[in-house]
C-alpha cells in the first residue's frame, strides 16, 4: 500500500514551475519566424516577389480546399453538438465551469476578434458595395450583398473551425488527461506515437500558423492605431509611428500574458467588451436608427437565407481570381492560422462545460455581436455614399486604415468617442498579442498538467518574436503582404485539422459506445444486489439499505469506513490482481482538505491504468418529506471516482462484498473500455 496525495486537477492556475520547452518545436518555430521576419526587414523586395509567387500558386491549387473544409468543420461541429455526444463534459464528470458566462464569453470573444473587426466592418461593406465579386457596384443589390458577405466572412464559419479545435484539445486534455496540445488530439489516430515526431511536426505548423495569423491581425490593428493617433493627435503615419505602436503593444501584452488567464486577460477582455458594445450603441442611437434597425434585421435574413450558397461558392465558371484571394481565401485561411490558437485558448478556459455549450456558446455569442457591429458600422458608412459623400468610399477602398475615423467624424463629439474608440482598439490589440503570447509558449512547451502554462521568459518571448513578424511583414507591403503570409502559412495547419477532426469523431464515437454500455450495464451499488460470497441478500438486507439511504455521517464515520471496509476491500482486489499478473496497488491517502482517500490503480500495460478512488465530499443534508434530520447541517458522501472523474453516487455504508462487486464492475467496464479503444483505432 502506498502514501499519496489527490491529483485531481486543481480549478486555479498553476505557477510556471516545471513548465519545460519542447526543444525542436520551440527552436524550430522561432527560427522560422525570426529568419523570415529578418528576411522581411532587410530584403522586402525580394521577400515580397517569393511571397506573391507562393500565394497566387495556393491560392489557384488549394482555394476549393479552404472553401470545403471549412464547410465541413462547421457541419462537423454543429452535427456533434446538437447529438446525444453534446452531452458529453470537457473534463472529468464532476466538474463544473471556472469562469461564469459572461467572463467566459468575454475571453473567447475578446481571444477570437481584434482589432481587424473595427478596421474589416467599415472597409468590407463600402468595398463590396463599389467593387462586389459579380454585378455593377453602387447598386441596391450591391449595398444588399456588401454587409452580407461581411457577416459570412466574419460568420459562424471561421468560429466552427475554433470550436473544433477547442472541444478537441479540452476533450482530450481534461477528459483524456493528454497534454493540452495538439498533438493529443490525433492520438486516437497515430497512439502513442503522438510523443514523437508526428507530434513534434504538427505543434511546430501549429505555432508557425498561429504567428503569421496573429502577426496578420496585429500589423492590421497598427495600421488602424496610427491613423487614429493621426486624426486625434497629428501623430504622422508612417514605419516609426507604426514601430512605437508595436512596441507599445508587445510590453502590455507581456505584462498581461505574465500575469495569468484569470487577472490581466481575464479583466482586459470583460473591459474590452464593455467599452466596445458602447460605441456601437453610440452609432446605433446618434445615426440613422430606423434604417439602422431595419438593416440589421434585413441582413440576418439575407445571411439566413443566401448561407447554403456561399459556404461553398468557388466562382468556379467565371472566377474572380483577385477578389477570392483577397477576401474568402484570405479569410479561410485567417481563420485557419488562428484556430490553434484561439482553440487552445479556448480549451484551456472551458474546463468542464459540455461540449453542447461549448459548441452553442462558441458559434452564437461571438457571432451575435459580429452581427451587431458590422451591421451597424457597415450599413452606417454604406449610407453615408448612397447619401452623396462617394470621395468617402473611394478613399476608404484606398486608405483602408482611414475609412473608419471618417466614418466616425461624421457624428458628434468626435474627439472623445475616436479617443474611446482608439483606447478600445488598443485593448482588442493587446487581448489578441497576450493571449497569443500565453498559448504559443504552452504549444512550445512541456507543461506539468493542463492547467499549467508556459514559463514567463517564454511568453516574453514570443510577445517580443511575434512584434518583429509583424514589422518585417508591414516593411514588406502593409496589409497585403500580411494577407499573404496568412494564405501560406495556414496551408500547413489546414491538412492537420483533417486529422484532428478524425481523431476527434474516433473517440466521441468510442465515448458513445461507453456512455451505451454505462446506460445499459449494471448498478451493484444501487442495488446492493450481491454480498461478498456471492449470494443474494436476504434477512435485514433490505432495512439495512433503507437506513442507509436516511443516514448522513459526519467526517469521522466517513474516515472510519474507509479503514474498515474500503481499503481492505481494494486491498483484497489488488492482491488478486497481482496474482493473476496484474499490476496493482491498493493506496491511501488525502484529499486537499486532508481527508482520507482510498484508490486501487491497476496497470497492464495500456496507456491509460485503471483508477477506482473513494473520495469524501461534504454536502447539504437533504429534507425528505417529513423526515428532518436532527443535528448538523452537512455529511459526508463516499463517491466513486473513476478516469473520467466522479461519478455521482455514494458508496457509503456498503459491506465488504458489495463494494468489491462494485470495483470489479468497473474494472470490467474499463476492460471493455480498452478492448473498444484498440477496435477504434
Amino acid at each position: 500500500m502506498t502514501e499519496v496525495r489527490s491529483d485531481a486537477p486543481s480549478t486555479e492556475p498553476e505557477p510556471d514551475t516545471g513548465a519545460k520547452i519542447k526543444p525542436v518545436v520551440f527552436y524550430g518555430s522561432a527560427a522560422v519566424t525570426l529568419a523570415i521576419a529578418l528576411w522581411a526587414i532587410f530584403a522586402p523586395t525580394s521577400a515580397a516577389d517569393t511571397i506573391g509567387a507562393v500565394v497566387s500558386w495556393t491560392s489557384q491549387w488549394f482555394g476549393w480546399f479552404y472553401i470545403l473544409l471549412t464547410t465541413l468543420v462547421l457541419v462537423f461541429v454543429i452535427v456533434v453538438g446538437a447529438s446525444r455526444l453534446g452531452r458529453t463534459r470537457l473534463g472529468p464528470e464532476h466538474s463544473r465551469p471556472e469562469f461564469s458566462t459572461f467572463a467566459w464569453a468575454s475571453m473567447l470573444f475578446a481571444a477570437g476578434i481584434g482589432t481587424d473587426l473595427m478596421f474589416f466592418a467599415v472597409v468590407e461593406p463600402v468595398t463590396q458595395y463599389l467593387t462586389p465579386p459579380r454585378g455593377e457596384g453602387g447598386t441596391l443589390q450591391a449595398a444588399e450583398d456588401a454587409t452580407v458577405w461581411t457577416l459570412f466572412h466574419y460568420g459562424i464559419s471561421g468560429w466552427g473551425l475554433y470550436a473544433l479545435m477547442g472541444m478537441s484539445l479540452a476533450y482530450f486534455a481534461y477528459r483524456r488527461n493528454l497534454p493540452l496540445a495538439i498533438r493529443s488530439a490525433l492520438y486516437p489516430i497515430f497512439g502513442k506515437r503522438i510523443h514523437g515526431g508526428i507530434g513534434t511536426a504538427v505543434d511546430l505548423a501549429a505555432v508557425l500558423g498561429t504567428i503569421f495569423g496573429v502577426a496578420a491581425s496585429l500589423g492590421i490593428g497598427v495600421v488602424l492605431l496610427n491613423y487614429g493617433l493621426t486624426f486625434l493627435f497629428g501623430i504622422p503615419e508612417g514605419t516609426g509611428a507604426q514601430i512605437g505602436l508595436v512596441a507599445l503593444a508587445v510590453v502590455m501584452a507581456t505584462a498581461s500574458a505574465v500575469s495569468g488567464v484569470d487577472r490581466g486577460i481575464k479583466l482586459l477582455s470583460q473591459l474590452n467588451v464593455l467599452l466596445a458594445i458602447g460605441l456601437a450603441l453610440f452609432l446605433l442611437i446618434a445615426g440613422n436608427t430606423v434604417f439602422l434597425l431595419n438593416a440589421l434585421v434585413q441582413n440576418v435574413g439575407d445571411f439566413v437565407s443566401s448561407f447554403p450558397g456561399l459556404t461553398l461558392e468557388t466562382f468556379a465558371f467565371d472566377q474572380p481570381v483577385d477578389w477570392l484571394s483577397a477576401w474568402t481565401l484570405f479569410f479561410w485561411a485567417w481563420w485557419i492560422a488562428w484556430a490553434s490558437f484561439v482553440g487552445l485558448f479556448l480549451a484551456r478556459i472551458s474546463r468542464g462545460r459540455t461540449i453542447r455549450q461549448f459548441v452553442a456558446g462558441t458559434l452564437i455569442i461571438p457571432f451575435t455581436y459580429i452581427v451587431m457591429w458590422i451591421s451597424i458600422f457597415g450599413n452606417s458608412a454604406i449610407e453615408v455614399i448612397r447619401n452623396g459623400d462617394v470621395a468617402f468610399g473611394q478613399n476608404t477602398m484606398e486608405n483602408n486604415a482611414q475609412g473608419f475615423y471618417q466614418l466616425l467624424a461624421q457624428y458628434p463629439a468626435v474627439p472623445f468617442i475616436a479617443g474611446v474608440a482608439t483606447f478600445v482598439g488598443l485593448l482588442f490589440y493587446v487581448t489578441s498579442a497576450d493571449s497569443a503570447a500565453l498559448v504559443m509558449a504552452n504549444l512550445s512547451s512541456h507543461l506539468k498538467t493542463p492547467q499549467s502554462d508556459g514559463a514567463r521568459p517564454v511568453r516574453i518571448f514570443w510577445a517580443v518574436a511575434t512584434g518583429l513578424l509583424t514589422v518585417g511583414m508591414l516593411a514588406v507591403g502593409g496589409v497585403p503582404a500580411l494577407q499573404n503570409a496568412t494564405i501560406i502559412m495556414g496551408l500547413p495547419f489546414a491538412f492537420v485539422l483533417l486529422l484532428v477532426m478524425y481523431g476527434l469523431y474516433k473517440a466521441l464515437r468510442l465515448e458513445s459506445l461507453l456512455a451505451a454500455s454505462r446506460e445499459y450495464g449494471p448498478r451493484p451499488v444501487a442495488s446492493g444486489r450481491l454480498t461478498g460470497d456471492g449470494h443474494h441478500p436476504a434477512g435485514p438486507g433490505w432495512r439495512q439499505r433503507l437506513d442507509r439511504a436516511f443516514s448522513f455521517p459526519d467526517r469521522e464515520r466517513a474516515e472510519r469506513f474507509l479503514d474498515e471496509v474500503a481499503l481492505p476491500a481494494v486491498e483484497e482486489v489488488a492482491e488478486h490482481l497481482e496474482e493473476r499478473g496484474v499490476e496493482a496497488q491498493a493506496r491511501q491517502g488525502q484529499d486537499e482538505d486532508g481527508t482520507r482517500i482510498v484508490e486501487l490503480v491497476a496497470d497492464m500495460g495500456e496507456e491509460h491504468p485503471f483508477t477506482y478512488r473513494i473520495q469524501p465530499r461534504e454536502v447539504p443534508v437533504p429534507v425528505y418529506g417529513r423526515a428532518v434530520p436532527e443535528g448538523t447541517l452537512t455529511y459526508y458522501r463516499l463517491e466513486v471516482h473513476l478516469r473520467d472523474g466522479g461519478q455521482d453516487y455514494d458508496v457509503m455504508g456498503h459491506t465488504h462484498g458489495q463494494l468489491i462487486d462494485d470495483v470489479l464492475d468497473q474494472y470490467e467496464r474499463h476492460l471493455e473500455y480498452v478492448r473498444l479503444e484498440q477496435d477504434v483505432r
